[in-house]
């Protein structure tokens, strides 16, 4: 234990004393025990074993963060924004088969990270993981490969919710205004009104954002039944075997099954971003057991919030031609008029999903600015030393908050000369996701299965699933990685052109490539990752 506590030394980081190793043994309910950037004691130890100090103000509670978690994942919001995709694979019963594969697979993956989360607390998350994890030989090229993708799927979710919130502003322009047709300069323009609104708010107000989370919780449960009642209320209603047994092939696959899996990529987008708890734990009480808890909780509740939202909609769907030729861009907003047989009407109900979706896209900067300061900690990226600092007074990383800023504005210019790059180009969100969550956790399961009393003495923390479900539960999650990871590369038609083709294969592929390049050129001597050295010198 010595020599690790001399190498913490060397950074500047206090140790605790040996005799008081395990996260469950330190008061975290003590108001004493707050440091000056808010952490308990627990924090402060936890932040310690790895060789950070406490930089970020811990401002966040549980139901601030729940309110972060659930308002980015967005679940039932999304289900509107993505219903295209799984209606025409699929069907209604494609999509309600698919949203419970999409639900248990996610439980899985949830799980899996939150028990990683509890044992290192850190906003890098996935790397950190790996860099602790995985074998030595291995450890600090696959902790910068993940690095990079992490940094990568949090800079395209920036831009893709964002701008799916100005394309739904777009859409109640069309239904409100028949000669209004729009163009992808003007989308550009409200893009870049709505991104200057979440930047004021992750800075100016970042303040008070735990209680702005909270209040978006409120608003995103009270808001689910906003839409809810008048829908179900006022909405010709199908009968179950419309919604339970009808499937539809509108792709053109061989199969219904084959249909089906390139269909649940509208639920498994309905679950994307759980981590983002992971990457603000430095800014959370208690973190250890605080953010494993509220992925659980976030996971739950926008399930069953998701599930009951699809239901009602697949029961309320009227006219399915109308809603899918609707000049709106969007069916729910079609749906939403036959229900309530009112523009206004479905405007509200429409206003309603958009401030939710820009609601969400808060919390994804607030994330990805998150990520991208702790992989300039650790050298990760070009220009760490600025992209590393932490404004003194605000205690919020502001160059990375600009760096996310511009990154978003220049990738929007994109979709001014052509839409299907700007697609192509954020496409790649969730197989970056994926694959970021995959290596943790087949890094996990090695240690677990290999079982190895001296290198597998693992640090865990309070939240743990234990020697039988832990190992299943990874398992799960890897399948499910796999089949999400793979099944988004798939184009929604069999018969593609250039602008129908999916190329998030091709950019996927270009992220790892560059991520090695990288790492080869600059990384391997750069890169000083997390203090591991000592932790696993066994391995």
């Amino acid at each position: 234990m010595d020599d690790k506590n001399v190498e913490m030394k060397s950074y500047g980081v206090g140790v605790p004393d040996d005799s008081d190793q395990s996260h469950q043994h330190v008061s975290d309910e003590t108001p004493t025990a707050r440091g000056r950037r808010g952490g308990t004691a627990r924090d402060e130890q936890e932040m310690a074993y790895f060789g950070k100090e406490q930089q970020l103000k811990r401002n966040f509670g549980f139901w601030s963060i729940a309110g972060f978690v659930c308002s980015l994942l967005s679940t039932w919001e999304g289900l509107f924004a993505a219903f295209l995709y799984g209606f025409q694979n699929g069907g209604p019963a494609g999509l309600v088969y698919g949203f419970i594969f999409a639900w248990l697979g996610s439980l899985a993956v949830v799980a899996s990270l939150a028990e990683m989360a509890s044992m290192m607390p850190l906003s890098g998350g996935q790397y950190h993981w790996v860099s602790i994890l995985a074998p030595g030989r291995w450890a600090k090229f696959l902790s910068y490969t993940t690095g990079w993708l992490t940094v990568i799927a949090w800079q395209a979710g920036q831009a893709s919710v964002a701008f799916l919130a100005a394309s739904i502003i777009q859409g109640m322009v069309v239904l409100n205004h028949d000669s209004y047709v729009p163009t992808r300069w003007q989308g550009t323009l409200i893009f870049y009104a709505l991104i200057f609104v979440i930047v004021f708010i992750n800075t100016f107000l970042a303040r008070w954002l735990p209680k702005i989370e909270a209040l978006i919780l409120i608003f995103h449960v009270v808001g689910f039944f906003a839409i809810m009642i008048p829908l179900v209320y006022l909405a010709p209603h199908g009968s179950a075997k419309d919604v339970f047994v009808t499937f539809v092939n509108a792709g053109g696959w061989s199969s219904d099954g084959l249909s089906w899996f390139v269909g649940i990529v509208t639920s498994v987008f309905a679950f994307l971003g759980a981590d983002s708890a992971c990457h603000m734990s430095e800014e959370i009480h208690n973190a250890s057991t605080v953010v494993p808890n509220v992925m659980m909780f976030s996971l739950l509740l926008n399930g069953v919030l998701g599930f009951s939202m699809l239901i009602a909609i697949l029961f309320c769907l009227g006219s399915i031609d109308d809603a899918l030729a609707t000049p709106t861009g969007f069916p729910f907003i079609e749906i939403f008029l036959q229900a309530t047989n009112s523009r206004g009407g479905a405007t509200v109900m429409t206003c309603i999903v958009m401030l939710l979706m820009a609601a969400a896209s808060i919390g994804v900067m607030a994330t990805a600015s998150r990520m991208l300061w702790a992989f300039a900690r650790d050298n990760g990226v070009p220009f760490s030393n600025q992209l590393g600092r932490v404004h003194e007074s605000s205690a919020l990383p502001l160059y990375s908050i600009l760096v996310c800023t511009i990154t978003s504005l220049l990738l929007a210019l994109i979709n001014i000369g052509s839409s299907a790059a700007f697609n192509a180009i954020v496409s790649i969100t969730t197989a970056s996701f994926f694959t970021s969550y995959a290596i943790p956790t087949a890094m996990l399961l090695h240690k677990r299965l290999r079982n190895d009393p001296v290198k597998d003495n693992i640090h865990w923390g309070p939240w743990k699933m234990g020697p039988i479900l832990g190992p299943v539960v990874n398992v799960c999650a890897l399948i499910y990685s796999v089949i999400a990871m793979f099944f988004s590369f798939w184009p929604s038609t069999a018969t593609v052109t250039l602008q129908t083709m999916n190329w998030s294969a091709l950019i996927w592929g270009g992220v790892i490539i560059f991520s090695v390049v990288f790492y080869v050129v600059r990384g391997r001597h750069n890169y000083k990752w997390p203090i591991v050295d000592p932790i696993r010198r066994n391995q």
